[in-house]
């Protein structure tokens, strides 16, 4: 008959807690890794991306213009910037009186360039000479009556306009060709998405995204400067106003299936 006595018990129970505290210890270092994961759902939601056919489209409208901007100017030396202001300032009123006169209202006339800079001369080879100070007094007129554009241009120049900067020709309502090379260059995109849908044995169905692009092309005009008041016994200035062009240009995404 074998019997356990205290001391012999007690090592057991000790041994016995200390495996407990190490398996606890292993559960909790392991816990995570062990543990059931969640199966993860699948999305419903999830679409397959559309199908689509891009192109471009371009429309083009002629216009005859109905206004014109005339920029001429007054281009001065003088040896002292007093004299250099004055003189322009005389010539400019007198320019703009002209322009005023030919029918073009206040409105129709802007400055568009005023400065000041100092004339050097380096002929010497040596340090720059200060030899006096050039002005230029330009302006911009809006000439509602094509008609007029000759008598514009030489009644500027006969008042003492020195420059003659250029003429722009166009429409000064463009909302409406505007509109129509717009519906040109969608019917122009819509034709050539047909003719791809029909090739690929696909249909159109919508249309994603539409971005347009506009601006009119005016047939340049060019002048030469001009060198001083014009002469009495000279003929009128030929001015031709031509035609505009209104172009816009549209990227269509159409849907297709």
């Amino acid at each position: 008959m074998t019997s356990l006595t205290g001391s012999t018990a007690r090592p057991r129970l000790g041994w016995l807690a200390v495996g407990a505290f190490a398996g606890l210890a292993l559960a909790v270092a392991f816990g995570p890794a062990l543990a059931m994961r969640p199966a993860r759902a699948v999305d419903g939601t999830t679409t397959t991306p559309e199908h689509t056919i891009s192109v471009s489209g371009i429309g083009r409208v002629t216009t005859t213009p109905d206004v014109a901007d005339v920029r001429v100017g007054v281009t001065l030396t003088r040896t002292k910037v007093r004299d250099a202001q004055s003189a322009a300032a005389t010539a400019m009123a007198g320019v703009i009186a002209a322009l005023k006169k030919t029918g073009i209202a206040d409105k129709d006339i802007q400055t568009t360039s005023l400065s000041l800079q100092p004339v050097y001369d380096y002929s010497n080879g040596n340090a720059p000479r200060l030899t006096g100070y050039q002005i230029v007094n330009a302006v911009s007129a809006t000439v509602r009556k094509l008609d007029t554009i000759s008598d514009v241009i030489d009644g500027a120049l006969a008042a003492g306009a020195t420059t003659l900067d250029g003429i722009t020709f166009r429409v000064d309502d463009p909302a409406s060709p505007e509109a129509q090379a717009r519906d040109a260059a969608m019917k122009n995109a819509r034709a050539k998405a047909d003719a791809l849908a029909k090739a690929a044995g696909v249909s159109i169905t919508g249309v994603s995204s539409i971005s347009e692009q506009s601006g009119s092309v005016p047939v340049p005009t060019p002048y030469f400067a001009a060198g001083g008041a014009k002469d009495a016994a000279a003929p009128s200035t030929p001015v031709q106003v031509g035609t505009n062009e209104v172009d816009v240009s549209v990227s269509v995404v159409y849907l297709i299936d």
